[in-house]
């Protein structure tokens, strides 16, 4: 990439690869640009007054579930409730929005792990998500603890977590780096003691093979950031669609310049121009 970057199109979800630090790009339209470099740059974003769904690419005033028109919120499968709590799939009830989407995302083999991305915390993804649903989460750490046949089975054994261990980031505690160190190795054995009557259940509804113990080693994952910032404030396009200041670090799915934080996900389908100011 050369040293003039002035790049205008749609934001989407920044692809990251593991690395040490992850190996960011912004991607805007058909251009993805090298992130880690920028770092110690001094760059702007400007919100060009147009939103697209990702979906079908009909211009809409407001984005639903981060890069969704309404109607596209209302009627595809990727947006009902069950994706944010798979334990409400009604996938066997013969209800799916969408039968071949659910087959191709969620009839499928999920991973339940465990993260440190501000302390513990229990969550599912797709087994083709792994390390990537880390990554965006900003996790320092995460192990695989448990295989599962379907999206609805990780659901219900994430209940069974969640009375014993958290389910949510505090993101602010994320972006500011503050994260307490700890052994997913044991916390992962502590909790598999905990929920071995829930899954022991579980096993008899739908199978023996249809949740397995891993043991699978933990990934480290370090973050390209110069700066942490002591205090998070949070640009917001829609509210001020011009973003600038010195690009001090990148982890999750956020930007973190000296004058704020800004979640590129949350922006998916926008109409932005990228610049490089120095």
């Amino acid at each position: 990439m050369s040293e003039s970057i002035d790049v205008t199109g749609r934001l989407r979800k920044m692809p990251a690869e593991a690395g040490d630090p992850v190996a960011y790009n912004l991607a805007v339209g058909d251009t993805r640009i090298p992130l880690n470099e920028l770092v110690g740059r001094k760059v702007r974003l400007d919100f060009e007054g147009v939103i697209r769904c990702i979906h079908c690419d009909r211009k809409t005033k407001k984005s639903f579930n981060q890069g969704f028109c309404y109607p596209c919120f209302r009627k595809l499968a990727a947006c009902d409730s069950c994706i944010m709590s798979p334990e409400k799939c009604h996938y066997h009830l013969g209800t799916c929005r969408e039968p071949e989407w659910g087959e191709a995302n969620c009839m499928v083999e999920h991973v339940v792990y465990l993260a440190n991305s501000s302390g513990l915390k229990v969550g599912i993804t797709r087994a083709s998500q792994v390390p990537t649903r880390w990554i965006d989460q900003g996790a320092v750490t995460a192990i695989p603890m448990l295989r599962v046949a379907t999206r609805y089975l990780s659901g219900l054994v994430e209940v069974a977590c969640k009375a014993h261990v958290a389910d949510r980031t505090n993101w602010r505690a994320m972006l500011k780096g503050d994260v307490p160190e700890l052994d997913l190795h044991q916390e992962r054995q502590r909790l598999l003691g905990l929920i071995e009557t829930d899954l022991a259940e579980l096993r008899e509804q739908h199978g023996a093979d249809s949740i397995r113990v891993v043991g699978e080693d933990s990934l480290g994952l370090g973050y390209p950031v110069e700066v942490w910032p002591a205090k998070v404030k949070t640009h917001n396009l829609d509210k001020t669609p011009e973003v600038e200041g010195l690009l001090e670090g990148i982890k999750g799915q956020y930007l973190m310049l000296d004058t704020g934080v800004i979640n590129i996900r949350k922006f998916t389908g926008y109409e932005v121009r990228f610049r490089v100011l120095d």
